[in-house]
């Protein structure tokens, strides 16, 4: 069976990413892309015979029906765009998306697979809010299965995840092309796997551009606002202070913000930040925040074609593997040139 043409094939065509031809392809309202990117994207879709909707063709004998498990919908704000992106991606099947909180509970778990299995649903997306490696509980085989913001070690299911190693470097990299050298990193909490493989990309791109680390200026700060307002003091207290900060994500950013105005200091002229996750506050900050942009949509859509392809011949060897989708990097206004050389 010939290979269909997928959104990475667009994204590389065009030259651009993931995220800007989901946001060209599903008509975002009021996302900013250039005319010239949206005609670029559009002529590599058709150039490549992409489509979505009739490219994964509804099983037969199935009820159109595909369960969303999450673990948490209320620990961070990213619930939503799982939801979202997995209701809207299975709309063009015409197929409804059932979403069931179980918080990893076997009981709760157990009870929706068997209202699943009864309603002969097409199959189950298991989703976690936080990238981690999972046990998927031996019930989940009685229907077909997508992990989503998770995988096994085993690989025994399609599984997407976000690239934070490529995040983090991006991120680092956008200060370094602003003439930063001396570069802090406040870094989450070493069990959170984001946080470990972002600082890896940190490390990536400084080790690249033969930019040595301080390791005195890369902190473990948590994830906090507060967390990252007084990491911040302190970073900006050193006497030989960074003159940018790469954030493990934007409410440690927005510390750094609190941390530069109790200290008398501007943001960019003074000290540049990037954030990561472009959560809402990040555009609305002052100046507006650079950030990393989590493809959770697109991850969530990439789960329910998956979900579909695997009832349409798909060779299963090719099924059984971990997708890493890249985050789109949005500067705004925290970045500045560095006013001298360290």
């Amino acid at each position: 069976m010939e290979k269909r043409a997928t959104m990475v094939d667009v994204a590389e065509l065009a030259g651009v990413s993931q995220a800007t031809v989901s946001l060209v392809l599903n008509g975002v309202p009021n996302a900013r892309v250039s005319k010239a990117t949206r005609r670029r994207v559009i002529e590599a879709a058709e150039s490549l015979s992409y489509r979505r909707g009739k490219a994964h063709p509804v099983p037969e004998g199935r009820k159109r029906v595909i369960g969303l498990m999450l673990d948490e919908v209320s620990t961070t704000p990213f619930a939503a765009q799982f939801i979202e992106g997995a209701r809207d991606e299975a709309a063009l099947q015409e197929v409804t998306v059932a979403m069931f909180c179980t918080r990893s509970e076997p009981a709760l778990e157990q009870a929706a697979i068997d209202l699943l299995v009864s309603q002969k649903a097409i199959g189950v997306i298991y989703a976690s809010l936080m990238t981690r490696q999972v046990s998927v509980p031996d019930a989940f085989s009685e229907l077909p299965l997508v992990l989503l913001n998770c995988y096994e070690r085993k690989l025994r299911y399609p599984s997407v995840v976000p690239g934070d190693i490529v995040g983090g470097y991006t991120a680092t990299q956008a200060l370094l092309r602003a003439g930063h050298r001396r570069i802090a990193h406040m870094a989450g909490e070493r069990f959170v796997e984001a946080a470990v493989d972002r600082e890896k990309g940190f490390r990536q791109a400084m080790s690249e551009w033969n930019v040595p680390v301080d390791d005195d200026l890369v902190v473990q700060a948590g994830w906090t606002i507060r967390a990252g307002r007084e990491s911040a003091l302190k970073l900006m207290s050193h006497p030989h202070p960074p003159t940018a900060i790469f954030c493990f994500n934007d409410r440690m950013a927005m510390g750094c913000y609190e941390a530069a105005q109790r200290l008398g200091l501007a943001v960019p002229g003074d000290i540049s930040i990037v954030g990561f996750d472009n959560e809402d506050l990040a555009a609305n900050m002052d100046p507006p925040l650079s950030t990393m942009v989590l493809p959770h949509d697109e991850m969530a859509r990439w789960a329910v074609a998956e979900l579909l392809d695997g009832y349409n011949g798909a060779d299963q060897d090719e099924r059984q593997q971990k997708v890493k989708i890249e985050c789109e990097f949005l500067e705004r206004s925290s970045i500045g040139q560095v006013k001298a050389a360290d």
